[in-house]
């Protein structure tokens, strides 16, 4: 009789490891996914900007004084916003300069170039291409024997290039065309001088 009993619990056992055996295994919950953040140009940045500048003078200073180069360095504000791949948005810039040229005792200078304009550009995730245009305005100052001092009005107009190597820092290279219009300096021999100028510039922002 004790064996019988023995042989039935011995048998339950090995037909309950065999249901078990059957039984589907619990997987491992996979691990959560967190997609990365993909990047924004919109916010307020802050940079610094170094150029060469070269173009000419016009009105009567273009005959008696010709073509005006050299360098600049400024600080820039700004404001991004992007929709979609889209981004729009308003910067402005203001530079020491020293853009000049002479002939004989005629001269023409630039002293400080700044410009408030508007930028477009389309948005491939870090890389921006954009345009931009707006006002211009600069303090010039001529040289005819007698020197005379304006700040003059105008436009400038270009596009450029903006990579972010990180999520605050990026660098651009850009391109503006600025037409400072002419004054009446009262001269001699220049009645009347305005600045048109190529700047050529590289420029590192912080977005906040």
């Amino acid at each position: 009789m004790f064996k019988s009993i023995f042989a039935g619990a011995l048998a339950t056992l090995v037909a309950g490891a065999a249901c078990a055996a059957d039984l589907p295994r619990r997987s491992m919950s996979p691990a959560p996914y967190f997609a990365a953040k993909s990047f924004s140009w919109t916010g307020v940045y802050a940079g610094l900007n170094a150029g060469y500048d070269f173009g000419t003078t016009s009105n009567s200073a273009k005959g008696v004084i010709g073509s005006v180069r050299g360098g600049s360095l400024g600080g820039t504000v700004g404001y991004n916003q992007q929709i979609q791949n889209f981004v729009i948005g308003a910067e402005g810039d203001l530079a020491a300069a020293n853009v000049q040229g002479s002939t004989g005792s005629n001269s023409a200078k630039v002293n400080s170039i700044g410009t408030l304009r508007a930028r477009a550009g389309f948005a491939a995730d870090r890389a921006l291409v954009y345009a931009t245009g707006g006002y211009a305005g600069g303090q010039t100052k001529v040289t005819n024997g007698t020197a005379g001092s304006k700040w003059l009005n105008g436009y400038a107009i270009g596009g450029g290039l903006e990579y972010a190597f990180t999520d605050n820092i990026s660098a651009k290279a850009e391109y503006l065309y600025t037409d400072l219009q002419p004054k009446n300096y009262g001269l001699t021999a220049v009645n009347s001088a305005g600045v048109k100028v190529n700047q050529v510039r590289t420029g590192v922002n912080y977005k906040f």
